[in-house]
């Protein structure tokens, strides 16, 4: 088997999550988090749309992680991410991590909004 090292670009991938926090490029989030290419910002979960749908042009679609389970995203939520355009795969949230960096260093253009574990 060939082994080979993955190269991200510019884009930063997750590095590591626990209980309660995500590492992106070496330094820690507390909390839920919003990841672009841009970089890692906290994130207020279902209640704070305002990142996902204002950095629309920065992505072709968003991994959502529900925590350490899969869970349906709230109707509601789901609604007004439709309307805003806005494409989702929903997952529990280390499969999101997962996906999101192997996609991620493809070149693909995704984004990663996560609830802690």
């Amino acid at each position: 088997m060939k082994l080979s090292e993955v190269k991200y670009e510019d884009q930063v991938p997750v590095e590591g999550y626990g209980p309660g926090f995500f590492r992106v490029a070496e330094q820690v989030h507390d909390g839920a988090m919003f990841l672009t290419a841009d970089g890692a910002r906290s994130w207020g979960g279902y209640t704070d749309l305002a990142p996902l749908i204002a950095s629309i042009e920065a992505y072709d679609f968003v991994f959502v992680g529900t925590g350490a389970d899969i869970a349906p995203v709230p109707r509601d939520v789901r609604d007004a991410l439709d309307a805003a355009g806005v494409a989702i795969e929903v997952m529990s949230s280390p499969s999101a991590c997962r996906t999101y960096n192997i996609l991620l260093s493809e070149g693909r253009r995704v984004a990663l909004a996560v609830l802690p574990v």
